[in-house]
C-alpha cells in the first residue's frame, strides 16, 4: 500500500502546502481521501488512470476538504467517461449544488456509472481491495475520522478534531495502527501527546499543520515517543 501526500496544509493554501488531500494506491487501484485542492490535476501528473480511481471520500464538508471534488466530477462526467468512481460525502446538503454545478456548466445531467453518495457511521466503503469504517467526531456538524484496513495494515486518518482530549477516535485505543495521521491545526502537539501515549500506534505523523503550532511540534520532535514520530510535507510518498 502507498500512501502520497498531495496537500497537507491547514485551512488555507500555504506556498509549499495545498489544502488536505491524500492518495491511497492498493491493488492496482486509487483512493482518495479529502479533495480540498485541485488533486485530479495532481492524478494526472502523477499518471494516475482516471478510470482507476475507485473512490473518493471526505471527512466533513469544509471547502478546504472538498473543494476539489467539483474539479473531479466534472472532468470524470464529459471527460473520462470510462470512469466509474464513487464518490462518497459527509453531508447530504452538498450532493445538490454539486449535481447542479455539473448541470450549469454542462447542460446535462450526472451520467450513468457515477456514484454519489453518503459517509456512514460505521463501515461506509468495502472493496476487494480496502476497508473503510468511519468514526463520528465533534469538529462540525457530520464530521468523520477514517480507519482505512488494507493488506493486513491498518490507518487512522483523524481528520479534523474538535480536540484531541475529547473526540480522539476511541477504537485507536483498542487497536493496532501501523500508521496515525493527525491534524495539527486547532490545537497544539503538546496536546496530542498525552493521548498519542494511550494508542497501540506504531507511527504518529501530524498533517494539517498550522503554522502557529510549528514551536510546539518542534519541541515534540526533539522529544522521545515509543513509536516513530513526525509531521508530512505535499509530495511525500509512503509505503505500508
Amino acid at each position: 500500500m502507498r500512501l502520497t501526500f498531495i496537500g497537507t496544509s491547514h485551512g488555507v493554501p500555504e506556498p509549499h502546502r495545498r489544502c488536505s488531500s491524500y492518495l491511497l494506491e492498493t491493488g492496482g487501484k486509487y483512493y482518495v481521501i479529502d479533495m480540498g485542492t485541485q488533486t485530479i490535476e495532481d492524478l494526472r501528473r502523477l499518471g494516475v488512470p482516471i478510470d482507476d480511481v475507485r473512490l473518493v471520500i471526505c471527512t466533513h464538508p469544509h471547502g478546504d476538504h472538498t473543494n476539489g471534488v467539483i474539479s473531479f466530477v466534472d472532468l470524470v462526467n464529459w471527460y473520462f467517461k470510462s470512469a466509474s468512481p464513487t464518490v462518497l460525502l459527509p453531508d447530504e446538503a452538498l450532493i445538490p449544488p454539486l449535481r447542479a454545478w455539473i448541470a450549469a456548466n454542462q447542460s446535462g445531467e450526472l451520467r450513468d456509472g457515477i456514484a454519489l453518495g453518503l459517509v456512514r457511521e460505521g463501515v461506509t466503503y468495502e472493496d476487494e481491495n480496502l476497508k473503510i469504517t468511519a468514526v463520528r467526531n465533534q469538529h462540525c456538524r457530520n464530521a468523520f475520522s477514517f480507519f482505512v484496513e488494507a493488506e493486513g495494515k491498518r490507518i487512522l486518518f483523524t481528520g479534523d478534531l474538535r480536540h484531541p482530549t475529547v473526540d480522539f477516535p476511541a477504537p485507536a485505543f483498542e487497536l493496532e495502527c501501523d500508521l496515525i495521521l493527525c491534524e495539527l491545526a486547532h490545537f497544539s502537539a503538546d496536546d496530542c501527546i498525552p493521548v498519542f501515549d494511550r494508542t497501540k500506534a506504531k507511527k504518529i505523523l501530524h498533517t494539517h499543520v498550522s503554522p502557529r503550532w510549528h514551536e510546539s511540534l518542534a519541541r515534540q520532535m526533539a522529544a522521545k515517543h515509543p513509536y516513530e514520530y513526525g509531521a508530512v510535507q505535499d509530495g511525500l510518498e509512503l509505503k505500508l
